[in-house]
């Protein structure tokens, strides 16, 4: 099974748009089509934006969501690594993925270090199409 771990704002935008592309990943890994990896740190994060009041997202939203990735995921606890971030919060999200060897799917390519397995919610569903043993 194809792993994955995704930042906070494809968790947010599945949530807003339960039609666009980061929903669609997300119920891969609620179908387990995906596996998810986290951490503790990307578990309170998760719960921290996605409980703003700005957000507005209703409480069982919030937990459905919380409790898929204890339930599903996969609780990894990474080595840290010494790259450059723009932002340090993300530096969770690449070390769980690096240490998985998972894909790193984010709405904000721009806060990472380019690397092949840091991808977008349009740029991972159109791997998976094009994926030969799909």
């Amino acid at each position: 099974m194809r792993k994955v771990v995704i930042d906070t704002n494809v968790a947010v935008s599945a949530i807003l748009t339960p039609t666009g592309n980061a929903a669609q990943i997300v119920d891969m890994i609620a179908d387990e089509k995906l596996q998810i990896c986290y951490s503790v740190k990307i578990l309170d994060e998760y719960v921290e934006v996605l409980s703003r009041p700005r957000l507005d997202f209703k409480v069982e939203d919030q937990e459905n969501f919380i409790a898929g990735v204890k339930q599903s995921g996969l609780l990894i606890n990474p080595l840290q690594s010494d790259l450059p971030f723009v932002d340090e919060t993300d530096r969770v999200f690449f070390d769980v993925a690096k240490f998985c060897e998972a894909v790193l799917i984010t709405g904000n390519i721009k806060h990472y270090p380019s690397d092949p397995f840091v991808m977008t919610p349009t740029a991972f569903l159109t791997s998976l199409d094009e994926s030969p043993d799909k």
